[in-house]
């Protein structure tokens, strides 16, 4: 690590094998805590390369828990967070729409960072039993095509990770990679991001995976379609903008999504959308978030015609379904 940190301290940046190697490194748990913090500190003096940001997501990606999802083709429909907006769950509620829709989805993620609930904040109190048991996976998405997978249950790297980020109390590059490092691998994505920075780097390191993806990021700082604004999005095939009326909907106010100041009152939001009693507006981001994420699925579907399937799903009641199946 010294020769890795003075590397570094003179300016240069690691190629994507540098940066992998070098955090496998700090993963088995090879170097200091002092000397981990140091790295990471590198890193907040400046920016982040996509092609560090693409090794690290290499390391944490080797040192993973791997879970092998292959047969069921699933997505995964995730944000960085950070973005402060502090929104109900909307890719948590999107991901229910989906799986009634009848699309797999194996959803990776945490407790909250700057929101008041995560996903794993969320689906805990609702009920939902975190798990790494191949077993116990496979038959939630028997039962609800949907299952989720609690990130520190997959991550045993963490251990040694963890100390030094809660010690250095600032946000570092961890927090953009978490929606890059779903033990299941899936083979769809819908990858929400803060700002435009972050955009480009998951663009870049996407283009480098064989995943089939969307990347979004609202012109007002969203980590999903918010409705808010336009969005920016790129994808395998395209790149550009949608507005809130490429999905048949009509723009919204930021406080219309607002999520809340506790976790009982994000349920409650949570709850009520998918059980027809949300407001018009919580219930349109939700179903945009779901339309974007069907098309990543089958592109050959056009955006409001996903809409649609999302509005069925929603209204029918199949996305309340699939969530009481995985929580019964």
């Amino acid at each position: 690590m010294k020769e890795t940190l003075q590397y570094l301290f003179d300016g240069k940046t690691l190629c994507r094998e540098q940066a992998k190697a070098s955090l496998l490194e700090v993963g088995k748990g090879m170097h200091s805590e002092v000397e981990f913090a140091s790295f990471l500190t590198v890193f907040k003096m400046r920016s982040i390369t996509s092609e560090e940001l693409a090794g690290f997501r290499d390391a944490m990606a080797e040192l993973c828990l791997a879970i092998d999802l292959a047969e069921y083709n699933v997505i995964d429909v995730v944000g960085t967070g950070g973005d402060g907006k502090n929104t109900f769950n909307i890719s948590t509620l999107a991901s229910f729409i989906i799986a009634g829709a009848g699309v797999n989805v194996a959803k990776h993620g945490n407790y909250a960072v700057s929101s008041t609930s995560g996903s794993s904040n969320l689906l805990e109190l609702l009920g939902y039993q975190f798990s790494n048991d191949p077993a116990k996976l496979k038959n939630d998405l028997e039962k609800g095509n949907f299952c989720f997978m609690h990130a520190p249950l997959f991550h045993p790297a963490m251990k040694h990770i963890a100390p030094v980020r809660r010690a250095l109390k600032v946000q570092t590059f961890f927090n953009v990679l978490g929606p890059m490092i779903n033990p299941s691998f899936p083979k769809y994505q819908l990858l929400g991001v803060n700002n435009e920075e972050n955009f480009n780097h998951y663009r870049n390191v996407y283009e480098t995976l064989d995943v089939n993806y969307i990347v979004v990021n609202s012109n007002d700082g969203y980590d999903e379609v918010s409705l808010t604004d336009d969005t920016h999005f790129a994808g395998n095939r395209k790149e550009g903008y949608l507005a809130p009326a490429d999905f048949g909907f009509e723009k919204i106010h930021s406080e219309s999504i607002y999520g809340g100041d506790s976790i009982d009152e994000a349920a409650r939001i949570f709850m009520d959308v998918l059980e027809g009693k949300g407001t018009p507006e919580q219930k349109n981001v939700a179903m945009a978030n779901a339309a974007l994420g069907i098309q990543v699925v089958f592109p050959e579907k056009d955006l409001k015609e996903c809409v649609e399937i999302a509005r069925e799903s929603l209204k029918s009641g199949k996305a309340l379904q699939k969530l009481k199946a995985v929580i019964g």
